[in-house]
């Protein structure tokens, strides 16, 4: 899990400044913003908890990149990645 969570920091633009505003007005295809917000508080969940010792099962694990995948075809669709 920590793998796949560093390998999410290194290929979305998480803290980026750009990424974190509202989409171009009236074409916007599902809002960046609130599509890395999602992907950043499952991320600070995840590591919260591994740093605790919970240890994700398969499912959650598949769920958690499930969503980063969409979540990267979405910022791809709005032309930030």
């Amino acid at each position: 899990m920590r793998d796949i969570i560093e390998q999410v920091k290194s290929t979305l633009p998480l803290y980026e400044s750009d990424t974190f505003v509202c989409g171009a007005k009236g074409s916007c295809v599902g809002c960046p913003k609130k599509l890395l917000e999602m992907v950043d508080s499952e991320l600070m969940y995840w590591e919260s908890a591994l740093d605790r010792g919970v240890m994700p099962q398969f499912d959650e694990i598949r769920r958690f990149g499930k969503m980063c995948t969409s979540v990267k075809r979405g910022l791809s669709r709005n032309g930030l990645i």
